[in-house]
């Protein structure tokens, strides 16, 4: 499948499916969903990384199962906003990730998103390191994905 601009995907996704958002890690994707007004994304769990035939059937049952119509992948930009080696290994996954699971994919600059969601967990929820590294990769994949809802729901109101 291509890859879509995110405002794209949101107009071309049927009316009731959701959206998942995804941070892929060295180790460990994250996992969030919207509901099914493309209003609000929640974080969903996380998936760990291997080949992309196994992770790809993770998503696809993720998918069923929730009733989603298309991917939001993360995108590492550069803090000056270009594509380096991590972005360019982030657009090659996502489209090899959307070929294999046959669902549309749209990419979101992610910069900050684990530190603004590392940052939140130690000053408001107080979690320690450890309890953190369990939440912190499906964190980040809502707060991309919320980015990504908030950016283009005027564009499709």
């Amino acid at each position: 499948m291509a890859v879509f601009n995110m405002t794209d995907l949101r107009a071309a996704l049927p009316r009731g499916q959701r959206l998942i958002g995804l941070d892929p890690g060295a180790r460990i994707i994250g996992v969030a969903l919207t509901d099914v007004s493309l209003m609000l994304a929640s974080p969903y769990g996380s998936v760990k990384r291997g080949k992309l035939t196994a992770v790809a059937a993770e998503i696809m049952a993720i998918a069923r199962r929730e009733g989603a119509g298309g991917l939001v992948v993360g995108l590492p930009l550069s803090m000056d906003g270009s594509l380096g080696p991590a972005a360019q290994a982030a657009r090659d996954w996502a489209m090899a990730l959307s070929d294999a699971t046959g669902l549309p994919v749209a990419l979101w600059d992610e910069r900050l998103s684990s530190a603004a969601v590392n940052r939140a967990m130690i000053q408001e929820a107080d979690l320690t390191r450890k309890k953190r590294a369990a939440a912190v990769d499906a964190a980040a994949a809502a707060y991309t994905l919320q980015g990504a809802l908030d950016a283009t729901r005027a564009l499709n109101t």
